[in-house]
């Protein structure tokens, strides 16, 4: 074991935190380049990008749970978590040199429907992104202790990961979205493969499991989700009106609706069962429902913002004076296009988003040990809300996007640091790879509501629907979050962490 290891230090903390960089280099990676690749290169229009984006959701319903479940019970290659993040990292390298060869992937194999094409490498690279992830959070709770070290873990994770997306987004920008896939297949085969060589893993948690049996089959898995079904209906029925457009045209928004109200009411009532009888299960299903929310905004934004700027702000500019384009001109000296433009002012917007989620988790973390995690992590989420209604009521040139983008920042820097160490105190830490894997339904079911989204906007004409829809999403995830109880290890309790359980 390395002597950082055993002093936790942070250069440790930050060793934990790479195979998760990894991970969110690949994500930052198919954020900037999927959409813009497949609308731009391959010509799909919105409803068919938004169709290829639920292969991740589709990935991570099996492979997040499955691969939590089987990491919290085997041990090969001298880990628990190794091979999963390894593995990971490898097929993800594979998928990254497929997607700007998708022309030749269908001429060899006889695959002439190009969205079947792109779909099977988007899902083929969301499996590998989702065996990856899992295990990459769940190491970080499996050898930290409970309170601020673990916090401090999620942080760092935060950080590095953070500053590798913005890596991403900048690469983008100078490069093309293209050859920023090659350069991605390079960094995560090398963040995810070789750091966990350095990390041991603790052997003693079977000793601890026996300790904290806890019977967890399938049937407990689908009631343990049931805040979550109104998203996982709507995820279904979307799969269903791709292909059936015309026969369920008019059941698209009541369905979506109908979602959409299930999962506020069952809100509502894991709050009134919350007040009368606490509970960590009643913990954790409050925080699972909220955090759902957030991600239909987010995974929205993900999606459609090239097509909300190709038709809110690129009208309303000269090319020629795109602060955006201004590094791939410089550096590259190649002219830049209408729909480079897009795709480079995109890529500066979440340049300026993952710049601040990799900066604000210490500040976020020094407020938290005054305030308390949930109020501070409320507190970042309203932020996020006031960037939507900013975008979508303001942003009519370049500059109003990066504004509002900034402030959504602030929300993001909490949602993928402070959130799993709330999260992981409410859990049984024998199983904490199979409640990472259950809390991240609450991650990819509700990413298939961004179809339904998507479905609207192209309904309507309407692209400032996006960023309205995304506001209101957020909001009510604050209200839910208003309702969540601070964990007994939080910092503004504790003057030295718990030990774990």
């Amino acid at each position: 074991m390395l002597n950082i290891q055993k002093k936790m230090s942070n250069a440790f903390l930050a060793l934990l935190g790479l195979p998760a960089t990894a991970v969110g280099f690949a994500l930052s990676t198919q954020i900037a380049a999927l959409s813009w690749i497949l609308s731009n290169k391959y010509h799909l229009d919105i409803h068919d990008v938004a169709f290829v984006w639920l292969a991740g959701p589709i990935a991570g319903i099996f492979g997040q749970v499955i691969v939590g479940l089987l990491s919290d019970n085997v041990w090969f290659m001298g880990g628990r978590r190794r091979p999963f993040i390894m593995i990971g990292g490898m097929v993800s390298t594979i998928a990254f040199l497929a997607l700007p060869n998708m022309n030749g992937i269908s001429r060899v194999t006889g695959i002439t429907d190009i969205i079947l094409v792109a779909s099977t490498i988007a899902l083929l690279l969301d499996l590998s992104v989702n065996v990856t992830f899992n295990p990459a959070r769940s190491i970080i709770a499996d050898l930290t202790p409970e309170g601020k070290i673990r916090t401090s873990g999620y942080v760092w994770m935060q950080i590095i990961s953070g500053f590798f997306g913005v890596f991403a987004y900048f690469l983008s920008m100078v490069f093309g979205n293209e050859l920023l896939l090659y350069i991605a297949a390079i960094i995560v085969f090398v963040t995810a493969v070789f750091p966990i060589l350095f990390i041991q893993e603790r052997k003693d948690v079977e000793q601890e499991k026996a300790e904290n049996q806890e019977a967890y089959g399938v049937g407990q898995i689908v009631m343990e989700i049931f805040p979550l079904y109104g998203f996982l209906v709507f995820g279904l029925f979307s799969l269903f009106y791709h292909f059936f457009t015309n026969a369920l045209a008019a059941w698209h928004n009541p369905v979506l609706i109908a979602a959409l109200a299930y999962s506020v009411i069952v809100g509502v009532m894991i709050i009134i069962k919350g007040i009368k009888q606490q509970s960590n299960r009643n913990e954790f299903q409050k925080i699972m429902l909220a955090h759902s929310f957030t991600w239909v905004a987010f995974q929205s934004m993900f999606i459609l913002s090239g097509f909300f700027i190709e038709n809110q702000i690129l009208p309303n500019v000269n090319i020629l004076n795109i602060t955006a384009n201004w590094f791939a001109e410089k550096l590259t000296g190649v002219p830049q296009t209408s729909a480079s433009s897009v795709g480079n002012m995109v890529s500066l917007g979440f340049f300026i988003l993952n710049l601040i989620g990799a900066i604000f988790p210490l500040i976020l973390q020094s407020i938290a040990k005054h305030i308390g995690r949930v109020k501070t992590y409320i507190a970042a989420l309203t932020f996020s809300a006031i960037g939507y209604f900013y975008i979508a009521f303001f942003s009519r040139v370049e500059i109003d996007f990066y504004i509002g983008m900034f402030l959504v920042g602030i929300g993001w820097s909490a949602v993928i640091s402070i959130v799993f160490a709330i999260m992981s105190e409410r859990v049984n830490p024998a199983k904490m790879g199979l409640y990472m894997g259950v809390f991240n339904l609450a991650v990819v079911l509700p990413q298939m509501m961004s179809n339904g989204v998507a479905n609207v906007i192209k309904a309507t004409g309407n692209h400032q629907l996006l960023y309205i829809f995304c506001g209101l999403l957020v909001t009510t995830s604050v209200i839910f979050w208003m309702f969540v109880k601070e964990p007994e290890s939080s910092g503004t309790k504790l003057t030295a962490p718990s030990g774990g359980h």
